[in-house]
């Protein structure tokens, strides 16, 4: 891929500097995490849209069911008469 060139940084005067904590290096491994973000934000995706549908099912299954039972109190009642 394309890299900037960065310019080059002036050389300070050194002092002796005591590390608070040394750390040690990790290997690098050469890949990109690139891949993975697109993994990820594609499962993040699918999961908002099967959300969205399944709740999209949900309320139209309660809105039939309301329905359904309005309409069974009227033919009741209408039957009553």
């Amino acid at each position: 891929m394309l890299r900037p060139k960065l310019p080059d940084v002036p050389t300070l005067p050194t002092t002796p500097v005591v590390p608070q904590q040394t750390r040690a290096q990790v290997p690098s491994t050469g890949r990109s995490l690139t891949p993975i973000a697109g993994a990820v934000a594609a499962v993040v995706v699918v999961g908002i849209v099967l959300t969205a549908l399944l709740a999209a099912v949900a309320v139209s299954a309660v809105s039939v069911a309301i329905a359904a039972v309005v309409l069974r109190s009227l033919l009741n009642s209408a039957n009553k008469r």
